[in-house]
């Protein structure tokens, strides 16, 4: 049986953009608990718009997928499915982890002051931009 470990690939893409999505919203959804606390604490309105730095970094799971499906149709050389798909997985996931930290950050700030959502959403989407050139770049490769 003749393995194509190309196709590897596919599921580091899909993993390691998981495994960052997971570690940047357990990130920005301690922080954002811990904000909501401080808030009921103080008497203050807890933002439900907290919600948004958590969910942030999830998007990085379906670029994964979007990479992952691209390898799996590719007859590309094993060597370059297997590459774009961990070097790929890995940007998706590293630019999750740091969306979710900045999200973290975001929800502190928010929670305290009550201004500049679009300042810190504004952050949270260039942070993205590393996932979304990582995949578009790398799906030009398979």
């Amino acid at each position: 049986m003749d393995l194509n470990y190309g196709l590897l690939g596919f599921a580091a893409a899909l993993s390691l953009a998981g495994v960052g999505s997971a570690f940047g919203m357990g990130y920005a959804g301690q922080s954002a608990i811990g904000a909501w606390k401080k808030c009921f604490a103080s008497g203050k309105p807890a933002p439900f718009t907290l919600i948004v730095f958590v969910g942030a970094p999830l998007t990085q799971v379906f670029y994964g997928m979007i990479l992952m499906n691209k390898i799996l149709a590719s007859t590309a050389e094993p060597g370059k499915m297997l590459a774009a798909g961990i070097f790929g997985g890995l940007a998706m996931g590293a630019s999750a982890m740091m969306q979710g930290k900045a999200g973290a950050s975001a929800a502190d700030a928010l929670a305290e002051t009550g201004k500049g959502f679009t300042n810190y959403i504004m952050v949270v989407g260039l942070i993205e931009t590393v996932a979304l050139f990582a995949m578009v770049f790398l799906m030009g490769t398979v």
